[in-house]
Parts: structure tokens; sequence; C-alpha cells
């Protein structure tokens, strides 16, 4: 499909979500991007304060939240009720028209229960497919998607999903209609050489260079998942992916640029 329009696909972390000052920053700056935009936002941060409250324990294996029957409520009032509704409204009181979703909305986005290996996550999704279409009718009548960490079976169970992997998959499902650019905004940077100095960004990775320093143990932890959905996007035809600090959504030549 010829001449594409561009659309930008933002994903807001829950370090971010969490922190009301710069969460209404990266707000105010989407609400200023002229074009297509959708956002996908995280919140375990608040979730886990919210299962504390209210007396649940949080287990989490390798940085994955177990999803068992308590939490999987606690989640789906967190993502698809607060954090989902206070972003909407922050963006229709800056004159942005928007709608909030999970993957059950318009059936956007059906998972599959993740299979019990070494660990049960419980209630847990893993991504099938993305309804690029149904997403890019709404996208068309000039509302922006904001996209909940939830996902469904379609045997009635909400299912807990993780949000890059979520914005990933979306990006992917549009790139069909759109010139996709996504970008993951969180608290760092980038992708920084050196986990103790926030200003040593890689400025650019292509998947060689990736593989090389993931070897060498300079890039570890959690942007290895990140970094490996921004490779997957790539492969199946997003333009480019950008990992920035949220404060830098209005200039996209900061971060690291995978292409």
């Amino acid at each position: 499909m010829a001449n594409k329009e561009k659309l930008i696909l933002v994903k807001v972390g829950g370090k971010v979500v969490e922190n009301p000052e710069a969460l209404h920053r990266l707000i105010t700056d989407l609400s200023h991007l002229e074009g297509r935009k959708v956002l996908v936002h995280g919140g375990g941060v608040l979730a886990t304060k919210t299962a504390t409250a209210l007396g649940i324990e949080t287990t989490m294996v390798d940085g994955r939240r177990v999803t068992d029957d308590q939490t999987i409520d606690v989640v789906t009032m967190v993502y698809a009720g607060l954090v989902n509704k206070r972003i909407v409204c922050m963006l229709q009181s800056l004159g942005t028209n928007a709608i909030g979703l999970c993957g059950a909305d318009m059936n956007i986005i059906l998972s599959h229960k993740r299979p019990v290996k070494t660990v049960d996550y419980g209630w847990v999704g893993d991504v099938e497919r993305v309804d690029g279409k149904a997403l890019s009718t709404l996208i068309e009548s000039g509302v922006v998607p904001v996209i909940a960490p939830l996902t469904h079976d379609g045997k009635a169970h909400i299912l807990n999903t993780n949000a890059d992997t979520i914005a990933a998959e979306t990006a992917k499902g549009l790139s069909e209609y759109y010139d996709v650019t996504l970008v993951f905004c969180f608290e760092k940077r980038g992708v920084l050489a050196d986990a103790t100095n926030d200003h040593s960004v890689i400025p650019w990775l292509d998947l060689q260079r990736y593989e090389a320093l993931k070897g060498d143990g300079v890039i570890t932890d959690g942007m290895i998942p990140k970094l490996d959905n921004a490779f997957s996007t790539i492969s199946h035809g997003v333009k480019e992916v950008v990992i920035t600090h949220a404060d830098c959504l209005c200039d996209l030549s900061q971060g690291t640029h995978i292409r």
C-alpha cells in the first residue's frame, strides 16, 4: 500500500504513569503532536500499591506478575479503570478526543492464556492477533485510542498482558494501514551503555550491534524483552522504534533509534 499516512504509537511505562507531573507533561506533549496517534499505557506500580492496600500479595517472577483470581480483578480495576480513564480525561481536557480501550473492546486484541511450563502465571495472556482494521476506523474518525494492558481470550476471560508486548503487536497490526513509528517512553533517556550513567545513551541499534552488546553484558535485564519486541516490530513492517525519556516525545531526535 503506497503513500500510507504516518502514525505514532506511544507506549508509556508504569513509573511515568505513577508520577502525576511526568504523566501530565507526556500527555500534553502527545496532545500537541499532529496527525494520527495511539497510546498504550502500563500501570504495574500502581497495581502493586493497590493490591497491597487491599491486602492482596503480589508475586513477581522474572519481572512478570503472577495473576491469580484476586490479582486479575485488581489489575482490571487499575489498568482499564483508574489509569485508563485518568489519561482519557487528561487528553479531553487538552482538546484531544480519546477513547479508552482494552483488548476486549471491539475485539481488538485476542490472546490465549499463557501455558504452564516452569511457572503458572495465572491469568496472563500471550497475544494472538490485533485487529488493525478495527482500530483504524477509530483513528480515521479523529479519535486517539488509549489502550490498557489487558486482552481477552474469546471465552469471557480477561488476561493481564505485558504493555510493551501490546504496544509492539499493535504497531505490527497497524503497519498494514499506516507508516508506523513506535515510541517507548519511560524514565531513562534511552538504552544506556552504562546503567549508572543516564547520559550514556546508545544512539542507534541494529540487530547485529544489539546481539553484540547483549553478549558483552552491556544490555541486560528488562531492556532485553523491550528490545526483542522492538526488533520484532521492525521485521514486521514498522518503520522505526524509538526508546526515549518521557519528556522527549516532542523531540524524537533523542533517545535510542532502531530501524
